[in-house]
């Protein structure tokens, strides 16, 4: 996981859209919104969640890995970028590899668009756009020691499971800890 990076609550998710409007507003990505509230059971509850691209780290980004074109790249600092206009040919092959749906294809510009982490906001110290306005905490931007000095009864992990596949991301789900105290998979606090 990124020293610093994003840190996903959706216990604390009150589905209010600050973080959707706010995406919209980063530079990067002309007034549309590259992340995606998701109501988890529509009818039964009010749940939802943020859903961001989770800067995928082993195996490295798969929607970059298919990219014929070499659109996709990863900074040094394991951030996953959206595709490059000057190189994405339209193929969406990007869309239909990420394992968690994130990227979104603009049929009329033939362009690839993902969350990159608001990397013109990131990359010199400041938190991503939806973090910097989430009322309750549910996207928190910052390393997990800064996490679990603001909540010292959370836990985080870095790992998700799709059946056998394991995934290690850059971005982390705050769960809440084992009733043992055990922890979580990964070996995050």
């Amino acid at each position: 996981m990124m020293q610093r990076t994003l840190f996903i609550d959706p216990a604390r998710c009150i589905g209010c859209q600050a973080c959707v409007a706010a995406c919209r507003e980063c530079d990067s990505h002309r007034g549309k919104s590259m992340i995606h509230l998701d109501y988890l059971d529509v009818g039964a509850t009010a749940a939802s969640s943020p859903t961001v691209c989770m800067q995928c780290e082993d195996p490295i980004a798969p929607c970059a890995e298919v990219c014929p074109a070499d659109a996709i790249l990863v900074t040094a600092d394991g951030v996953v970028q959206q595709a490059a206009k000057e190189r994405c040919i339209g193929c969406a092959n990007c869309v239909h590899a990420c394992p968690f749906g994130v990227p979104k294809f603009d049929v009329e510009e033939k362009l690839q668009y993902k969350c990159n982490l608001c990397y013109d906001r990131t990359s010199v110290g400041l938190a991503p756009m939806c973090a910097s306005v989430c009322p309750t905490g549910s996207i928190f931007y910052g390393t997990l020691e800064e996490l679990l000095a603001q909540r010292p009864g959370a836990a985080a992990t870095d790992i998700v499971v799709f059946g056998e596949q394991e995934i290690r991301t850059g971005v982390a789900t705050v769960t809440p800890r084992d009733f043992d105290g055990a922890g979580v998979p990964g070996g995050m606090a």
